[in-house]
């Protein structure tokens, strides 16, 4: 029997962090004249942590400071990414400190994220452990002088494709995030964030509908099903339905459309709002009852018992030409389902597509 691969159980450090660092060391080689090799620097948590910097130079009255992110053992796209810090010295109100976003850094396009539409994508947590970082270094420095601090991410352009954060009306780089300083390797934390900021955006935009989909497929079936909402109403929700739904119930969003395939809404409709396959295998029983259904005989329906995906119903029924049936029932369940988890809050439309991205089923609950 093959063992798992162990994952990794190194933490790592966040954008936020990273960009933290880089501003401290900037700050420290525009005061000494050089840029330190390594800094220490204070995290959101209290934590003091030392990062090692490269590419400090001086000149004149600016510096340059890079940190290159490690995310531990975190299969992070940000990753070695370079954080990078620039500091200047400005004609503004003594102690003022202006953060800006530079290459790489997004820009919030749209509101509902907490952040001025138009600013960078750098998240209050982290804004605050840049100005607290800068003035534990330099509070003497600036009764008499002002700051600007330029975050920048070469490459950033690049990972934020890797992102959702286009879906968040984050355009042009990655966001610069944290709320410790720390990353927890494998952490599903930040995507569900994600998830919950997705319905955020939707809310505050006033949209009446969201449409959450289990992944990049599912959303582009959608959008083709659905072209005239805004595309802020589309939210990739992966395995988080239950937190996704939770959310939409807090912001008072009514209409709700799930996308997706046949494996993730038999999870649905066997009671699981959180859909990982790891969880907990499908119901194979539970298959061969909306095979029945569906007009499957008793043989066929053991074959479903005796299989392991639910993809192997849906095909074996299409084979019979019962298939439509059978993914009308199983919508029919997903809504009973989370009709007896939220009642009555919630009207449901199951759009349901093949592995091809080709529609099955348009189920009005």
């Amino acid at each position: 029997m093959r063992s798992k691969k162990k994952k990794g159980t190194r933490k790592g450090f966040t954008t936020g962090a990273c960009s933290a660092a880089a501003a401290r060391a900037a700050m420290t080689g525009l005061l000494q004249g050089q840029v330190p090799e390594q800094i220490e620097s204070l995290l959101p948590n209290g934590q003091r942590v030392i990062f090692p910097v490269t590419d400090g130079w001086v000149k004149d009255a600016t510096a340059h400071a890079v940190v290159i992110k490690d995310a531990g053992d975190d299969p992070d796209c940000t990753d070695k990414a370079h954080l990078t810090a620039d500091v200047a010295v400005i004609d503004a109100a003594a102690g003022d400190i202006r953060i800006e976003g530079g290459t790489g850094v997004g820009i919030i396009t749209m509101p509902g994220l907490g952040l001025d539409v138009g600013g960078p994508a750098i998240n209050p947590v982290p804004y605050r452990n840049i100005i607290e970082n800068i003035n534990e270094v330099a509070a003497s420095w600036l009764k008499n002088n002002a700051l600007r601090v330029t975050i920048s991410v070469p490459g950033g352009e690049e990972m934020a494709k890797k992102t959702l954060n286009d879906r968040l009306g984050i355009i042009g780089g990655i966001s610069i995030l944290g709320t410790t300083g720390i990353v927890h390797p494998y952490s599903t934390a930040a995507f569900r964030a994600s998830v919950v900021q997705g319905i955020e955006v939707a809310a505050n935009q006033r949209q009446e509908c969201v449409v959450l989909t289990t992944g990049g497929r599912t959303e582009k079936f959608t959008m083709r099903q659905l072209p005239n909402l805004d595309s802020a109403c589309f939210v990739q929700m992966g395995d988080f339905l239950g937190p996704a739904l939770d959310a939409a119930q807090q912001h008072g969003i009514k209409q709700i459309i799930i996308g997706g395939m046949v494996g993730k809404l038999s999870k649905i409709a066997q009671g699981e709002i959180i859909t990982h396959a790891r969880r907990n295998p499908v119901n194979t029983d539970l298959l061969a009852q909306m095979a029945a259904v569906a007009g499957a005989d008793e043989t066929v329906c053991d074959e479903i018992r005796q299989g392991e995906t639910a993809r192997f119903a849906g095909e074996r029924l299409e084979a019979l030409g019962l298939a439509e049936a059978f993914y009308q029932e199983l919508c029919r369940r997903v809504v009973a389902t989370l009709e007896g988890r939220y009642p009555g809050i919630f009207q449901y439309r199951i759009l349901m597509c093949d592995f091809e991205g080709e529609k099955l089923v348009d189920y009005h609950g």
